[in-house]
């Protein structure tokens, strides 16, 4: 066994280190008036079945967080490969974030993006602060996927594709 030292890191290479694991982005949003309203976090992850529960990540100086807290439904839609632009419109600091995006609206009023490959009817569970960040747990009431749809995959600040693996041909570890 071989004994390593500390692991120095600063902010900047914290960012880069956390870039190293890749994550699904997903859309948050409700309808607020009758304007829809939403955020896309790559934050975002299953929780729990029983209760059914997911969580998000958001900057704790969001603002767009606090218009959405107030809602009592959100609509999660883990964005599809290909909709790279339309989490780059949802993460605009200004202008129309739905401008030239496709979506509906549930009776409740979350909001859903079309061609996404989930989309999730959820209820803020609880809040949690985390350091610069809060984390929402999402109760889900109603679920719908496209199992044909691949998801976008932010990794190493880009978008990017997933490689299928032929599961016939032998590992390269073999």
């Amino acid at each position: 066994m071989q004994t390593i030292g500390a692991l120095p890191f600063d902010q900047a290479e914290l960012r880069r280190v956390f870039g190293c694991y890749p994550s699904g982005v997903a859309a948050l949003s409700a309808l607020v008036g009758d304007q829809p309203v939403g955020m896309a976090v790559s934050s975002f992850t299953s929780v729990s079945i029983d209760p059914p529960l997911v969580s998000a990540c958001m900057q704790a100086n969001s603002a767009t967080w606090p218009r959405l807290r107030d809602c009592g439904r959100l609509g999660v839609s883990v964005l599809a490969h290909g909709q790279d632009g339309i989490c780059r419109s949802l993460s605009s600091k200004h202008g129309d974030r739905f401008a030239g995006v496709d979506w509906e609206s549930s009776c409740n009023g979350a909001v859903f993006v079309h061609g996404a490959t989930l989309w999730l009817d959820c209820s803020i569970y609880d809040e949690l602060p985390a350091g610069d960040h809060t984390i929402a747990l999402l109760e889900i009431h109603g679920a719908r996927a496209r199992h044909d749809h691949e998801p976008l995959v932010f990794h190493a600040s880009r978008f990017r594709e997933l490689a299928a693996v032929d599961a016939s041909r032998p590992s390269k570890e073999a």
